[in-house]
C-alpha cells in the first residue's frame, strides 16, 4: 500500500453551508481566549502584591489555554476556508502531540492548584514555608515538563508508524484516530495507552480528591464564616476541575460511542469543548472570581483611561 502524505477531513464538508459563519465564531473566540489569557497574565505579572503561588499557578493555567487553543482554532479555521478539507501528516502528528499535551499539562496544573488549595486552608500558619519559592519553582517545572515528557515517550510508538489510511473523522488529529490509519496493525499501542492512564490521570485524580478530602475535613470543624471564605478560595478551581471532566467526559464519549445519529451541532459542540471552553471560562473564574485579581484588573483599565486624560491635560496647559 501506497503511503499517505495527506488525511481528507470529511467533518468540514458537513459544515459547508455555514463556513463563513463558524469560521467568524471561531476566530472570535480565539481573540478572546488570547485577551483574556494574556489580561489576566499581565495583571499578575505586574502586580507584586499578586505575586503569590496560586496565582503563579494560575499564569501557568493561562498560558496552557493560549497553547492549546494555539494547536486547534487557527487550524481549524485555514480547513473551514479550504476547498479540499486535507492536512499534511505531518502536520496532523505534530497537532496530536500538541492536543494531547495540552489537556495533559491542564490535568497536572489543576492537581496542583488543589494541592495548593490543601495547604493554604489545612496549614494556614505554614502556608509560606511549605510553599516557598524554590519549591514553587520546582512544582512549576514539574507540572509542565512531566506532561511533555510522559506522552512523548507513549507517543514515540505512534511516530515509528507508517500511514496508510487517508481519513481523519474529527475536526482535528487525534493519537488513536491516527493509529488506525497506520499501514500495518497497532492495536497493541490502544493497549499501552490504558497504561498512560496510570501515570498521566491516575495521580492527578488522587491529588484532588485527597485535597478536597482534607479541605471538607478541617472547613468542618472550623466556624460559618471561616467556612464560607475558605470555600470562596475554592469555587473558582471546583468549576475548572468540573469543567475540565466534562470536556474529557464529551472526548470519552466520542471515541467509544457510535455518534453518527447525533445532530451535526451537538457533534461540533462536543468535539470542540474541551479545547475551547476552559481557555476562555477560566481567565474569567480566576479573574473575577478573586476580589484581589478583580481589583487589580479594574485598576489596570483605569490606569490606562486616566493616562490619556493627563497628557490632554498637560498639553492644553
Amino acid at each position: 500500500m501506497t503511503q499517505s502524505l495527506t488525511f481528507r477531513m470529511p467533518a468540514y464538508a458537513v459544515m459547508e453551508k455555514h463556513k463563513y459563519g463558524l469560521f467568524t465564531v471561531f476566530l472570535l473566540l480565539y481573540l478572546i481566549t488570547i485577551f483574556l489569557n494574556t489580561l489576566l497574565i499581565t495583571v499578575i505579572h505586574q502586580n507584586r502584591t499578586l505575586h503569590q503561588p496560586m496565582n503563579v499557578f494560575t499564569c501557568m493555567l493561562s498560558i496552557n489555554e493560549i497553547y492549546g487553543s494555539t494547536a486547534l482554532l487557527p487550524a481549524v479555521m485555514k480547513l473551514l476556508i479550504s476547498e479540499m478539507y486535507e492536512v499534511s501528516v505531518k502536520w496532523c502528528m505534530a497537532q496530536v502531540y500538541f492536543l494531547h499535551t495540552y489537556a495533559a499539562a491542564e490535568f497536572c496544573i489543576l492537581a496542583v492548584m488543589g494541592y495548593d488549595r490543601y495547604v493554604a486552608i489545612c496549614y494556614p500558619l505554614h502556608y509560606h514555608s511549605i510553599m516557598s519559592n524554590s519549591k514553587v519553582v520546582k512544582i512549576v517545572a514539574l507540572a509542565a515538563l512531566y506532561p511533555l515528557i510522559v506522552f512523548l515517550s507513549f507517543y514515540s510508538l505512534t511516530l515509528q508508524l507508517s500511514f496508510c489510511g487517508k481519513s481523519m473523522p474529527k475536526l482535528y488529529c487525534v493519537n488513536m484516530e491516527l493509529v488506525q490509519n497506520a499501514c500495518t496493525n497497532a492495536s497493541y499501542i490502544s493497549t499501552v495507552g490504558l497504561v498512560l492512564i496510570l501515570f498521566l490521570v491516575v495521580p492527578q485524580v488522587v491529588m484532588i480528591v485527597f485535597s478536597y478530602a482534607q479541605i471538607s475535613k478541617v472547613c468542618r470543624t472550623l466556624l460559618k464564616e471561616s467556612q464560607s471564605n475558605a470555600l470562596k478560595t475554592c469555587i473558582p478551581h471546583i468549576l475548572s476541575v468540573l469543567n475540565y471532566t466534562i470536556g474529557s467526559l464529551f472526548e470519552i464519549i466520542q471515541t467509544r460511542f457510535n455518534m453518527s445519529h447525533v445532530s451535526v451541532e451537538v457533534r461540533l459542540f462536543l468535539t470542540l469543548y474541551f479545547a475551547v471552553i476552559p481557555p476562555v471560562a477560566n481567565p474569567v473564574l480566576y479573574g473575577l472570581g478573586s476580589q484581589i485579581v478583580r481589583v487589580q484588573i479594574r485598576k489596570h483599565f483605569l490606569k490606562y483611561k486616566i493616562q490619556p486624560k493627563l497628557v490632554k491635560t498637560v498639553n492644553a496647559a
